[in-house]
């Protein structure tokens, strides 16, 4: 069975990107081991200028592990949360992005600018995405309930070609 590191965009508990993160994790617990990444909150600050701290070397050792890198992200004012583009800038100067197998999700209210600039990023680390390992659901809100279930039909089957690139992508197809 493939490990799989996922993050979740957002520090808040229970968030949707984290609910979505733990749907695929049950729904496909047959065919890939998600670990959600949950020290987000917990990263210092990067600066190139220092060694990266234990928390880094523990962050890059558990992307180097996996068979792939999971995303799913809410967009904040346009773009990234900055808790989750400084996760992002302490892997910018090492090379754990590369060719590693890598399916993103951006869930929000509207995503469209958070989505161009994480597809950028991931082009720039050099990841290496499937045709169809790459997700915007907009509106997020009214396609998840409270309980954490997808409610929305539609969402379900993107995720599911989503898991599914993802997947092909890992096994090298």
């Amino acid at each position: 069975m493939k490990k799989i590191i996922a993050f979740s965009g957002s520090t808040r508990k229970g968030s949707t990107n984290e609910l979505i993160l733990q749907h695929i994790a049950k729904q496909y617990v047959d065919v890939i081991d998600v670990v959600i990444y949950d020290e987000l909150d917990k990263l210092p600050h990067f600066n190139p200028d220092v060694e990266p701290p234990e928390i880094v070397v523990k962050l890059q050792s558990l992307i180097s592990s996996a068979s792939g890198v999971l995303i799913c992200t809410p967009e904040y004012i346009f773009s990234l949360p900055g808790s989750f583009k400084n996760l992002i800038d302490w892997l910018v100067p090492t090379t754990f992005f590369s060719g590693k197998p890598t399916a993103f999700i951006v869930a929000s209210a509207l995503g469209e600018k958070t989505f161009e600039s994480l597809t950028l990023i991931i082009k720039t680390l050099e990841a290496r995405v499937g045709e169809k390992s790459s997700l915007l659901i907009s509106g997020v809100r009214g396609k998840v309930n409270k309980s954490g279930q997808i409610t929305d039909v539609s969402t379900l089957q993107q995720i599911d070609e989503l898991v599914n690139s993802f997947v092909a992508s890992i096994q090298g197809n």
